[in-house]
């Protein structure tokens, strides 16, 4: 049975009331005003946020005060939803709810990586489990997803009954993920995934098969179970995205995958050619594009490479992920005047690197990306940052910076 102290509780609703506040303030007005004009294609003011899902050491952990396990994972929840506003006055939007995300289990695979992690940083190591896909391909067979509503519709219940009075409890539902790649990786590793595309073609295109297979009869299953919520607005978008947009339903009954976002990356074969992309990627995701209403795509690999004969045949696309690995001229010239938004992740190591800041060579780089995006629906999400050396102001310039920068040099 889930429970709280009095002591936690008071610190849970104190927090509550904090981002009710914010979520009401004329400052996050602004800001969803910003999101509401990418979401209808508008280019008007983009938005900058440094994330920090990689540092939650500096930004989370040291401000926790609850004791109880319950309340210190609401507590996590509710203090990382105001991170970005709080501390970097980024452009992060604050939702007047208390949202929780339907409970997803499952994998396209049958088999669980061993992965050790460090005890002192957010490295990790994985152990592969096979060098040899064809001949071990049953340990890959069994995989499946899971959804558990009533565990759901628990916890939802057990936050509203804290603060409710104060910001309301909802179930939201994120975009729908198709990875391939990536869980196969931390199965086999990145050598054995790439050498069987010489040694074992066959068997690779099988098991590619098998895994979107999964997946398909997964969106059947949330279609037959009317287990499908809308996905706009604060719902989220993977890689750390939101779901607003004018083209999907906000509200109201959801039948079918087509009405909501699905997101899809592939960063695993950002060192293969084009023509190998094509062959032993894009058909499955293909498949799976059919099912979304909307796409959210890409990592840290290039896309540039990929457009012209891939990417740019799903007209569902709204979401381009724009990592420093690719040509971002080129990607601007991609998707100047559409309605792809030009997701910017910018090099991380203008905030992490040791020392002061250097302002100009932050300047510049914001520069070179708001030339590269005019024209576009710009979103910039500073990513992949390890460390911020615990250091608020740090961060709250580097925002600062960035949307000066944008301010002066992006057009739309």
């Amino acid at each position: 049975m889930m429970n709280v102290s009095l002591k936690d509780r008071e610190i849970l609703r104190e927090l509550a009331a904090r981002k009710a506040q914010l979520a009401a303030c004329p400052r996050n007005d602004e800001i969803l005003k910003m999101w509401d004009y990418q979401a209808k294609g508008v280019r008007n003011s983009p938005t900058v946020r440094l994330l920090f899902s990689n540092f939650t050491r500096e930004v989370i952990d040291p401000r926790m005060r609850c004791e109880g396990a319950e309340a210190r994972r609401l507590e996590r929840q509710l203090l990382s939803s105001m991170v970005g506003r709080e501390l970097f006055d980024d452009d992060t939007p604050i939702s007047d709810r208390f949202d929780v995300n339907v409970f997803v289990k499952g994998s396209p695979f049958g088999a669980t990586p061993i992965i050790t992690k460090a005890k002192d940083s957010i490295g990790y190591h994985i152990e592969p489990l096979t060098d040899d896909i064809e001949e071990d391909f049953d340990i890959f067979r069994g995989g499946g997803f899971t959804v558990d509503m009533e565990g759901t519709q628990e916890w939802c219940a057990f936050a509203d009954s804290i603060f409710g009075d104060i910001l309301p409890a909802r179930i939201m539902q994120s975009s729908l993920k198709g990875a391939i790649t990536n869980p196969l990786v931390k199965l086999v590793n990145m050598e054995t995934y790439y050498m069987s595309m010489y040694d074992c073609p066959e068997k690779l295109h099988e098991l590619m098969d098998m895994a979107t297979n999964i997946y398909l009869k997964y969106y059947d299953y949330l279609e037959e179970n009317k287990l499908l919520l809308p996905t706009n607005g604060f719902s989220g978008v993977a890689q750390e995205s939101f779901a607003f947009t004018d083209e999907l339903p906000a509200d109201g009954e959801i039948t079918s995958t087509k009405q909501i976002w699905g997101f899809l990356e592939s960063q695993e074969t950002t060192a293969i050619s084009p023509a190998m992309y094509g062959e032993f990627v894009y058909p499955y995701f293909d498949r799976m594009v059919k099912r979304f209403g909307l796409l959210s795509y890409g990592c840290c690999e290039r896309v540039d490479n990929l457009w012209e004969d891939y990417l740019s045949r799903w007209d569902n696309l709204r979401k381009l992920s724009v990592s420093p690995f690719n040509n971002e001229e080129q990607i601007g010239e991609y998707l100047r005047g559409t309605r792809v938004v030009y997701y910017s992740k910018p090099r991380a190591e203008y905030v992490t690197n040791p020392g002061p800041l250097d302002e100009d060579a932050i300047r510049r780089c914001f520069r070179d990306i708001s030339r590269a995006s005019s024209g576009c629906l710009l979103e910039v999400a500073q990513r992949e940052v390890g460390t911020i050396f615990g250091d608020y102001e740090r961060g709250r310039r580097y925002v600062q910076l960035a949307k000066e920068t944008i301010a002066e040099h992006w057009k739309p």
